[in-house]
């Protein structure tokens, strides 16, 4: 008798917090983003994250197999019951293409709510600078700068300082480069002068922004320099026909720099993200740039 007791409560079904219905064959797009809305109030008041579904491109791309996937594995979840869980292709991509269209409505409201990101110091006391940088950036050695970090998402964003040798030159202040329209020629030379391809078809297009002077809170004097560049190549650079060799942009790319002068020294500080992050992150970004110091290093 005890034995057939748990059998019964082994079929038994128990409440579930779920976004899915107990049939997809009665699936009913309005009836589930009811109760999704319904939820979030509940995620909302307990403080909870909202849950995100993937993207359209990840769900469409994934065709029928991705339907008879989710399908298998539906079944397989309910066990004994397969039989009574029928999902027909219709059903399964209206309920994945719903789930789509939902989450789109929610990154929308979350990206309103996104709050800039934190700030880290960082202080080399031996050469004689600091500045602050995104908090979640990490550090990569052997990169040729004096210091480079880098977003481990995005990896075309990255910042960098740079520091002349004293014994190759004497820098007594900034003034030294000239106004800051020069400088900012000098700067857009030395980056065309870094990024020069030796393959065939390529063109860079390149563009000062601003130049400006600012004076910080420890009196001296910086330099700041924005320029754009983009790269184009053509997608099939030995062909023989100018018809077959079309040009197609590799990357657009902002570059921000300050300069600074001290110990004899000229610094820079740059920045390099691609535009369209640049739109997201200015704020972030300037706030880098102002961070931006150099400091008497003790003889």
């Amino acid at each position: 008798m005890a034995k057939l007791v748990m059998v019964q409560h082994h079929h038994q079904k128990h409440p579930s917090f779920s976004l899915l219905s107990s049939s997809l064959p009665d699936f009913n797009g309005i009836k589930l983003y009811n109760q999704l809305q319904y939820k979030k109030k509940l995620w909302q008041q307990k403080g909870a994250l909202p849950i995100i579904t993937s993207s359209a491109k990840k769900i469409l791309m994934g065709g029928n197999e991705f339907v008879d996937n989710l399908s298998s594995k539906l079944q397989a979840k309910e066990g004994h019951q397969t039989r009574a869980f029928a999902v027909t292709r219709r059903n399964a991509m209206a309920l994945l293409l719903s789930g789509y269209f939902l989450s789109e409505l929610s990154m929308h409201g979350i990206a309103f709510a996104q709050q800039s990101i934190g700030l880290r110091e960082y202080i080399d006391t031996f050469d004689g600078y600091q500045f602050n940088y995104p908090q979640n950036w990490i550090q990569v050695r052997g990169a040729g700068a004096d210091i480079f970090f880098r977003d481990p998402y995005v990896l075309d964003e990255n910042l960098s300082v740079e520091l002349s040798s004293p014994s190759s030159s004497k820098y007594k202040t900034i003034e030294d480069l000239g106004p800051p329209e020069e400088a900012g020629k000098k700067v857009l030379k030395q980056y065309l002068t870094e990024f020069m391809s030796t393959r065939l078809g390529v063109r860079r297009e390149s563009n000062i922004l601003s130049t400006s002077s600012r004076v910080a809170d420890d009196g001296r004097t910086y330099y700041q320099v924005e320029v754009n560049i983009k790269s184009y190549a053509n997608n099939n650079e030995l062909a023989v026909m100018p018809q077959d060799r079309v040009a197609r942009l590799e990357w657009d790319r902002r570059y921000l720099s300050v300069l600074g002068v001290e110990n004899n020294q000229l610094y820079e500080l740059r920045l390099q993200t691609p535009e369209n992050v640049f739109l997201e992150e200015e704020n972030d970004l300037r706030r880098v740039m102002d961070s931006f110091r150099v400091n008497k290093v003790a003889a």
